[in-house]
């Protein structure tokens, strides 16, 4: 049993072999500068997320203290972002964040950080859509939602959206249907795009300072019922809270900061492409910085514009820019500013299904996914079934989910995925095998090692195990050995473990906790000292000398702290989110466990010596 449970655990980490470089990957390498890498995670960053979430984080979550929510999540970004780098400058390779995985961590790693990437773009494109009718609607007097509002509102569920989206599912399908086709965005259109939209968000931030009014940052109660009786819309004013500019708050800015969290994902693709910078020791970390900080810049000057121009209780939640133009006289406006979202809007949809199908096509070639996803027409040279399901899968989200359910889920997915890349720049510090470039064992060398390593297990002697004590402060060896990989996986599965446990007490009991209630603040600091002493047994283990382009500084603590941030902001998501993400990570494990694995390991076993001859590389998209 214990030889099984050994095999099968082997198989869940079981690394993706990398084929030679291709052709066109040797003409790019050391093509692009700092400047190069700056505007491809500003294009990522700053794309529709802004005029999908601020009306309603502002309106519901933080109010005028959004700003600080952005501030929060860009601080997270940052820590996130250079575990980042280090974790794909172990890959001599440029690729995507699920075969970094794949090939590091191992499969199962990979199944789970593509898995969930496939949540974040499915999700990403039913909330792109349903923003593209919310503007559209909004430039009609909103005749189309309350048409379907009237028709459909009492058929709706209450943990659905109050009417079926119709126009948005027509324009997920339609695009579909050019994808089908073999169309795509050329990076020239995205470049005007995204000239639009700095232009249009500019043009906001610069209208919301003439025509702001700073008192909207100190409402108070006596404020409230004077808007509520100068109001004509019955959906128009959400909670006061406490007023001022916190109205809800410590909480309301962290749960606003993990929703907005999602708006600089876009990082990822600065270390995806930096294998190909001139110089990636310095510009992949100057470039991230960069990034996030003219990103930080440009949410914080739209958030705080909006909130300026309106009273945070009055935002529209789904077309906040363009009732902040009528609000303020300024409706012509409007009209310029919904040509340029909906041009940002288009171009991020159309990109975003693409990136969504095209993951699920590698997924599937690398046997993880069912394998008829990877068939490509021959007429179209297209992947149909897989456009057409995920399309069809995207257009029912748009159809029938709130907002601010897809908005949470693409949220709770970022940081779940930034947490497992953490976890992984952790462990693998302090692990010799780290040169994917070298050839892994077969599975029958390891299998043969396995029986051997059962026949021989005796029971360990009291040496051993005083031995086994005294190496968790005191090291053997100056470089990484087995045991201390081991030590430091297990304290790291238990440091995750105790984050968690101590980010729910401060969740559910802060004033408790700081005010020195006797049980609560007992556990606490206990939890406490027991995260001090495990981090202090991580910190003592040999780290590996192996060369980087870049190296994580202040490891393990670092890490440590972008972990705790990444699961306290999860914890602040939604119960009913939980349910959602939960039901869509037990279909992915019913897949990959009862599909994906064992055809993976079929084709291994069938094509395993070509695979890993030097020679044998195959091409991987």
């Amino acid at each position: 049993m214990l030889q099984d449970a050994r095999q099968f655990g082997q198989k869940l980490v079981r690394r993706r072999p990398l084929g030679p470089r291709e052709e066109t990957e040797h003409h790019m390498a050391g093509c692009l500068n700092t400047l190069d890498l700056v505007i491809i995670g500003v294009r990522r960053m700053l794309g529709a997320g802004v005029h999908i979430l601020v009306g309603t984080v502002a309106k519901y979550i933080a109010g005028p203290a959004i700003v600080l929510s952005f501030l929060v999540a860009a601080l997270s970004s940052l820590l996130s972002g250079f575990c980042y780098i280090e974790f794909g400058a172990r890959v001599p390779s440029s690729g995507s964040m699920y075969l970094y995985s794949y090939t590091i961590m191992g499969q199962v790693y990979g199944f789970i950080i593509g898995w969930n990437r496939i949540l974040s773009l499915t999700v990403g494109t039913a909330c792109i859509a349903r923003a593209w009718s919310y503007t559209f609607d909004s430039l009609t007097g909103n005749h189309i939602s309350r048409g379907l509002e009237g028709t459909f509102s009492l058929y709706m569920p209450y943990y659905l959206a109050k009417y079926p989206d119709f126009f948005a599912l027509g324009l997920v399908l339609l695009l579909m249907g050019l994808l089908v086709l073999g169309v795509h965005v050329l990076p020239q259109v995205n470049k005007v795009f995204m000239g639009i939209n700095i232009s249009v968000l500019s043009f906001i931030i610069v209208s919301g300072f003439i025509k702001g009014d700073l008192h909207n940052w100190k409402l108070t109660e006596q404020d409230y019922p004077l808007n509520t009786s100068e109001s004509n819309d019955i959906y128009s004013l959400g909670p006061l809270g406490s007023g001022g500019f916190v109205p809800f708050g410590l909480d309301g800015i962290l749960r606003g900061a993990a929703l907005c969290f999602y708006m600089f994902i876009g990082f990822d693709s600065i270390v995806t492409t930096g294998e190909k910078a001139q110089n990636p020791q310095r510009s992949i970390p100057i470039s991230i910085v960069v990034s996030v900080l003219i990103c930080f810049v440009a949410y914080f000057g739209v958030s705080a514009a909006l909130t300026l121009m309106v009273p945070y209780y009055q935002i529209h939640p789904d077309s906040p820019f363009l009732q902040a133009f009528l609000h303020v006289g300024w409706g012509p406006a409007r009209y310029v500013v919904a040509v340029g979202i909906l041009c940002a809007l288009s171009s991020s949809l159309l990109n975003t299904m693409f990136a969504m199908s095209w993951l699920i096509y590698t997924m599937a070639e690398d046997g993880l996914l069912f394998r008829f996803l990877a068939q490509i027409n021959a007429r179209t040279r297209t992947h149909i079934k897989v456009i057409m399901i995920s399309g069809i899968f995207a257009g029912v989200l748009a159809l029938l989910f709130h907002f601010s359910d897809l908005m949470d889920l693409m949220s709770l997915r970022s940081l779940l995925a930034n947490l497992v890349v953490d976890f992984s720049v952790l462990v693998l510090r302090y692990h010799s095998d780290q040169n994917l470039s070298k050839n892994q064992k077969t599975e029958e060398e390891s299998e043969m090692e396995l029986v051997v390593k059962e026949r021989s297990l005796d029971p360990v002697p009291e040496a051993n195990i005083s031995r086994n004590l005294k190496s968790l402060w005191f090291p053997a060896s100056t470089i990484p050995t087995r045991t201390s990989g081991q030590i430091v996986y297990g304290c790291a599965i238990v440091l995750v473990l105790l984050l968690i446990i101590l980010s729910l007490i401060l969740y559910r009991w802060p004033s408790q906790v700081f005010s020195g209630d006797p049980v609560l603040t007992t556990v606490a600091v206990l939890l406490l000292l027991l995260i001090t002493g495990v981090t202090a047994i991580i910190w003592r283990q040999p780290q590996d000398p192996t060369a980087l382009h870049f190296r994580v500084p202040a490891l393990p603590f670092l890490p440590l702290v972008s972990i705790f941030v990444n699961i306290y902001l999860m914890v602040h998501m939604t119960t009913w989110t939980w349910v959602l993400f939960g039901i869509w990570m037990g279909i992915g494990f019913a897949i990959y466990f009862g599909y994906g694995i064992r055809h993976k390991l079929e084709e291994n076993t069938e094509q395993h010596t070509g695979l890993h001859l030097p020679n044998a590389g195959q091409k991987h998209p």
